[in-house]
């Protein structure tokens, strides 16, 4: 997700989005920052650091409450504070309870900045960071900190730095099978002129080098079309992509993107196949005008399953999920955050093993971690700083009737090239 301009904040969304971070941050209001630990040793002989004393762990999140992400947010936040309820009811880490301090930067890259200053003295990882260009205006900072952090966001530009970890894969290689994907099914062939809508910075940028190239490979051509996050419209889009014969269009942009290309293409005629990343599509669209179009044009693809996956620990997760949540949509934000905040739970347990909740011992143990498996997914290996976590790719379809409003159509697996495409990109 690489949004710059965040939509106008309404009353009603700033006062629900202050009542969660209210409810969310209730139970770190007890503790003071002196208690937070500062280094040392405690009483059970586990060296602490930032974000840790002798009866809790602090974890923190970054993220997006009353901007364009607003619904996704809420949903990462929810469930990594169910994740953290669980994980104190069944004793807490290392004899611990964990707390989730939240702040919400609507968007904002300066505000993430303030934020990030005031809450980083006082947690020891961040298992939620919203934004692409948020998190490239913090990389300096989490590395200066060595805290280990997960960005929901998915641009190959954040490979390579030891304490932040991209979960599952990179927009190029979800672009390089959806591609894939449009080729096996013979929606499109050799010579064919394939339309890409992207958001301008490093998440359009990274997905239309995968696309480009993937394109190049099949003996293709990809026509781009940039836009902006305010960029609500796509009817100017759709026809310079009418114009240039397009067989099929790729997506890398937000929901409301996606729905306009949609419902655009399919008014004007322009019924091609639509494959989308998957920051470009929430269940929310099932119930605007624009869900027959997505039902009947759109895929997604995708590193994490669908919500209404028959995996075991996603249905476990749903049920806990909507239990507590009742009403709430289960959506690909609740799937994200729960894993992000299952992983960062290993880590903590892995470094408690170890002797040491230090921010250098909890990234270490992540780092150590080949083979991480949530059941919530496919499994992902963390050894390799400079290279995507995993290389498959689910590809999946709206359904309106399905919970998450999205279905399985093909497992995850790595897309054949990808090797060679990571190898040529050094």
């Amino acid at each position: 997700m690489n949004v710059t301009h965040p939509r106008p904040r309404t009353t009603r969304t700033a006062a629900l989005a202050a009542a969660l971070a209210a409810v969310l941050l209730a139970g770190t209001a007890c503790s003071s920052k002196a208690e937070s630990g500062g280094g040392g040793d405690a009483a059970d002989g586990v060296k602490a650091g930032p974000g840790v004393s002798e009866k809790h762990i602090k974890l923190g999140a970054l993220t997006d409450l009353t901007g364009p992400y607003a619904t996704l947010g809420k949903s990462i936040v929810q469930a990594q504070q169910m994740w953290a309820d669980e994980t104190n009811a069944a004793g807490g880490i290392c004899g611990r309870q964990v707390e989730i301090v939240v702040k919400d930067h609507g968007y904002d890259v300066q505000k993430a900045v303030t934020a990030y200053a005031d809450i980083s003295p006082d947690v020891v990882a961040l298992p939620q960071v919203i934004g692409s260009p948020v998190v490239a205006a913090l990389l300096d900072d989490i590395e200066r900190d060595g805290m280990l952090t997960f960005p929901q966001a998915w641009a190959a530009s954040l490979l390579g730095k030891d304490a932040v970890q991209v979960l599952g894969t990179t927009y190029d290689i979800d672009m390089i099978a959806a591609v894939d994907f449009l080729t096996r099914t013979k929606k499109i062939a050799k010579g064919d002129t394939i339309g890409h809508v992207y958001f301008e910075g490093d998440y359009g940028a990274n997905a239309l080098e995968g696309s480009e190239w993937a394109a190049e490979q099949a003996g293709m051509k990809v026509v781009g079309q940039k836009i902006k996050a305010t960029d609500t419209d796509l009817t100017a889009q759709v026809s310079a992509l009418s114009n240039a014969g397009v067989k099929a269009v790729l997506i890398s942009a937000g929901p409301a993107q996606t729905a306009s290309l949609a419902g655009v293409a399919a008014a004007r005629g322009l019924r091609v196949p639509i494959v989308s990343s998957a920051p470009g599509y929430s269940p929310q669209l099932m119930k605007t005008p624009a869900a027959p179009a997505l039902e009947a044009m759109v895929h997604v693809v995708s590193a994490a399953p669908a919500v209404s996956s028959d995996l075991p620990g996603v249905k476990k997760m749903v049920a806990s999920y909507t239990k507590k949540y009742p009403g709430e949509p289960v959506d690909s934000g609740v799937l994200s955050g729960y894993n992000a905040a299952q992983l960062i739970g290993a880590d903590l347990k892995e470094a408690c093993e170890g002797g040491s909740l230090t921010r250098e011992a909890v990234v270490k143990a992540h780092r150590s971690q080949k083979n991480a498996d949530t059941g919530l997914g496919t499994p992902q290996n963390f050894t390799f700083v400079t290279e995507p976590a995993s290389r498959s790719t689910y590809v999946l379809k709206p359904a309106a009737k399905a919970v998450g409003g999205l279905v399985g159509v093909e497992d995850a697996h790595e897309a054949p090239g990808v090797d060679a495409y990571l190898a040529a990109r050094g």
